[in-house]
Formats: structure tokens, C-alpha cells, sequence
């Protein structure tokens, strides 16, 4: 897979606390722990991740 650029959620905390980075592919976006950064990453086809984003923003998640 070619190089993917992480990123934190701004509402991230500080160290020691539960969060995931994105980042961003040509049709989706990928997923991983940021506390186990090597353990893998999910990754999301764009309709899923749109589906996901629009559920957190009407806090259905």
C-alpha cells in the first residue's frame, strides 16, 4: 500500500488517551489504534466512511 498520512481527531486528548487517526485513500479512508500504530489499520470505502461520518455527526454513534 503506498504511504499513508496519519492524522488525530482535534478533540484528541493528550497522551495516554484512547484515540484513532485517519487517513485519508483515493475511494475511502483508513483506520487504526494510535496507541498500537503497527498492529494494522481498517480501511473503509468512501459510501462506508460517509455513512460513518454522517452517523458521528448526528451523534448516532
Amino acid at each position: 500500500m503506498e504511504y499513508l498520512v496519519w492524522r488525530k481527531s482535534s478533540y484528541s486528548g493528550g497522551a495516554g488517551q484512547d484515540c484513532v487517526e485517519v487517513a485519508d485513500l483515493p475511494v475511502g479512508a483508513a483506520v487504526r489504534d494510535s496507541k498500537y500504530p503497527d498492529a494494522g489499520h481498517l480501511t473503509f470505502s468512501g459510501p462506508e466512511w460517509s455513512a460513518f461520518l454522517a452517523g458521528a455527526v448526528a451523534e448516532r454513534l
